[in-house]
């Protein structure tokens, strides 16, 4: 029988941790930190080019002669503010103004320090935020044509664009003069709401492809802006940016109507739009008395794990519809019963469409067309507002700033996403990075701790690698 082991010397895997164990561990951690860092840095590089390149058309309205951080050093700033989940422009310089995070800042951008927060709001409040809003459509525009998001086309030809309004920042006093006004029971609140289109796949990407300030043009204005007005600016914007790429809009109810029918007829683009049974009442009259008479269209489909989950789906083409402005449209109808085994409860969805339906592509139209609005929703709103990003937190009083970071935070969830669903980690973290907060705050003690030179960034970026994407 062996001598026995001292309390003091509880075992650590096989061995016993010495000085040497403590070193190993350390070293371990610089190097999943360095891999961190590189696949940052090579995921931003590969897909666009890096960072500075991206804002290179942003004109910096400073002084030449006095300027210290390059523009691309402050955005950058900005955007680990949010990919970080710091939550506010203070932890700037709490976190980031010291240590190897100096360091790694002048491996990149050749300045002394990382940015005060003060001096990102300064300068965002006098840049166009226009040019910003391309930088951040460039980027989604170049997944697209480096066939990024191919696989994920709706019947492999369309793109889903999810479009849908949320809040922003809100004050209890009048916080500019384009704030919009809501009073209830004696109280103003001043807010600001935006409309997003983003393109959403069915592998969770929401990424922000153009954006519409719902704002009024002065505090006296007699009418406020609403999603409607901003919809109908957003598809022109939209249609003039992207002339030819075939879209499919998936829309709420708020959109059902001749205006929208009419505007996607002349874009060329396809919609699936919620239909609510008191919603546009002659279409929803002729689908019933349609679908009694062609019993054929109906399907009966099981999805889900196990394919537990039932779907009744029924459907209609050639549905007229005259609106208000006695303009004609032909419309198709679907409507799908869902019914779950836990408590068999049946929940009714329906959409209108210009997509003709058939057998064939019913359950596709449904499940990966217009039931992807709720991504806008989940994956997009949800996860900006309580998944780290603090989207409803005013990082700056400033209008035109709050524009900037409101941008700088889509670039941010663009880049987590690419960096989450990506196979560039996968041999290196063969476990994965967990949850979206987990992997912020991996990068945050990452980009603070690692010791990385400008050589290790620069040997990482000269290596051949292709990036996948996890398709589940």
């Amino acid at each position: 029988m062996g001598p026995r082991r001292k309390a003091s010397q509880a075992p650590y895997g096989r061995g016993v941790p010495g000085a040497e164990g403590v070193f190993n561990l350390e070293e371990k951690a610089q190097e999943e930190q360095q891999r961190l860092i590189c696949a940052l840095t090579s995921t931003i590089s590969h897909f666009f080019g890096g960072f500075s390149s991206l804002f290179a058309h942003v004109t910096d309205p400073r002084n030449p002669f006095k300027i210290i951080y390059p523009l691309a050093s402050l955005t950058f700033a900005g955007v680990t503010m949010y990919l970080f989940h710091l939550k506010a422009r203070r932890q700037l310089g709490l976190l980031l103004r010291n240590g190897p995070s100096i360091h790694k800042f002048q491996t990149l951008f050749g300045v002394e320090c990382f940015p005060h927060g003060d001096t990102l709001d300064a300068t965002f409040s006098n840049l166009n935020a226009d040019q910003v809003q391309t930088v951040v459509t460039g980027m989604t525009e170049t997944l697209i044509r480096k066939k990024v998001l191919y696989n994920y086309r709706l019947l492999g030809v369309h793109f889903i664009v999810a479009i849908d309004g949320t809040g922003t920042i809100s004050f209890s006093r009048r916080h500019c003069s384009h704030c919009l006004t809501r009073t209830s029971k004696g109280k103003t609140l001043y807010y600001h709401p935006v409309l997003e289109a983003k393109l959403v796949t069915s592998n969770g990407f929401a990424f922000s492809l153009m954006t519409e300030f719902i704002e009024n043009h002065g505090d006296q204005a007699t009418k406020q802006d609403c999603e409607l007005k901003a919809f109908y600016r957003l598809a022109d914007r939209l249609k003039n940016r992207f002339p030819r790429l075939p879209i499919l809009l998936s829309m709420d109810g708020l959109f059902a109507g001749g205006p929208t029918f009419e505007l996607c007829q002349s874009c060329g683009w396809k919609f699936m739009i919620v239909l609510k049974d008191n919603d546009l009442s002659s279409v929803n009259e002729e689908f019933d008395a349609l679908s009694k008479l062609q019993p054929e269209n109906r399907l009966v489909w099981y999805t889900g794990k196990g394919a537990q989950i039932k779907q009744v789906f029924r459907w209609a083409d050639d549905i007229a519809y005259v609106d208000s402005q006695k303009k004609e449209h032909t419309l198709s109808v679907i409507e799908c019963l869902e019914t779950k085994p836990e408590g068999q409860k049946t929940t009714k969805f329906k959409w209108v469409t210009n997509y003709r339906v058939s057998c064939k592509n019913i359950t596709t139209l449904s499940n990966d067309g217009g039931r992807m609005r709720w991504k806008i929703e989940n994956e997009g709103f949800n996860v900006q507002k309580k998944g780290g990003y603090e989207l409803e937190h005013a990082y700056t009083n400033h209008p035109n700033s709050a524009k900037i970071f409101y941008f700088l935070l889509q670039i941010a969830h663009l880049l987590a996403q690419l960096i989450s669903k990506a196979s560039l980690l996968t041999k290196d973290f063969r476990n994965g990075l967990g949850s979206a907060k987990n992997l912020a705050f991996r990068l945050l003690e990452a980009w603070r701790n690692a010791r990385i030179t400008k050589a290790d960034i620069a040997a990482s970026l000269q290596k051949r690698f292709q990036i996948r994407f996890d398709s589940s």
